[in-house]
């Protein structure tokens, strides 16, 4: 019972969290490039604009086309029910895999692939065809990291390795920081932020309209508050309710929770105002450069565990 209130109370912080967290990025990026910025809650009222509007599909696409945004949704928000944000225990702790999560994430991201190939535009096409370069390339990094984890927790099962992180040494921790900052530069490239700009979602967004757009919207704004959830609760693990813990300790956990998430936003705004757009062949560089610091986390651990 408390193992399922648990997880519908995660599921409504990230559901209401999410338009609000895009919300404090884009006012902090356009605030540190020297502009006002829209307000907090614009990311709710274009939500709402969009929902009230009827979508327009093409006559030459097929049903694909207009599955790929609920289906993207849905991966989304399964997967973000799989991260943890205040507790360790909900009802999905059993199913919150990194490899699961992966799948999701790549499910996600693969329908609107096909959507656009779909589309049959020129442009949509190319979007395409670099997402997908940029899906090989975002992959060692993110497969390595998470081997790197998995040395250290013995699992890849997300709660187990955040208490795993939590109860590890100095030295351990020491040796998982190149595997934290190579899932950050993915969490950069997994959420087109600069100055990892994809076309992708610039792309889905001329091919869709009316609450198409607003499902596509919402689905990045989710992922987004879904990687943050992720870095949170494996590189700043404490404060995370353990299993079987009451009501004080998960608002304790929330709490902490969203003072981590904003921290995290605001370095991410720092680092969209600061850097510009990528091209495709640097984009790759940054990502060779995650994978081999995930590769050096992977050899220090290796190393760490023989030596002990």
């Amino acid at each position: 019972m408390m193992a399922a209130l648990a997880l519908a109370l995660h599921a409504a912080l990230i559901l209401l969290a999410a338009p609000l967290v895009a919300g404090l990025t884009r006012r902090w990026t356009a605030q540190l490039a020297g502009r006002s910025g829209p307000p907090l809650v614009q990311p709710w009222r274009d939500l709402v604009r969009l929902l009230r509007k009827q979508p327009v599909l093409p006559d030459h696409t097929s049903w694909v086309f207009a599955a790929a945004p609920a289906v993207s949704l849905a991966a989304v928000l399964a997967a973000a029910l799989l991260v943890p944000s205040f507790a360790l225990s909900t009802a999905a702790a059993a199913w919150a895999d990194l490899l699961v999560l992966a799948g999701l994430l790549a499910l996600s991201r693969g329908v609107l692939v096909l959507a656009l190939y779909d589309s049959g535009t020129a442009a949509a096409g190319l979007a395409a065809g670099r997402a997908g370069m940029m899906q090989g390339a975002i992959a060692p990094a993110w497969l390595l990291a998470v081997l790197a984890l998995a040395m250290l927790g013995g699992t890849t099962n997300l709660p187990v390795l955040c208490a795993a992180v939590r109860d590890a040494g100095p030295g351990l921790r020491w040796c998982l920081v190149p595997a934290l900052a190579a899932l950050g530069v993915v969490a950069l490239a997994e959420t087109g932020t600069a100055p990892f700009g994809q076309p992708l979602s610039q792309a889905v967004a001329q091919e869709y309209s009316g609450r198409h757009l607003a499902m596509l919207d919402y689905a990045a704004q989710v992922r987004a508050v879904l990687w943050l959830s992720l870095l949170a609760a494996l590189a700043l693990p404490a404060g995370l309710a353990p299993e079987g813990a009451g009501v004080p300790s998960w608002l304790l956990g929330a709490a902490l929770w969203a003072a981590k998430a904003a921290g995290l936003a605001g370095i991410i705004s720092g680092i969209s105002a600061a850097c510009a757009t990528l091209r495709l062949r640097q984009a790759a560089e940054w990502l060779l450069a995650a994978a081999l610091l995930a590769l050096l986390a992977v050899v220090a651990l290796f190393a760490g565990q023989a030596g002990a």
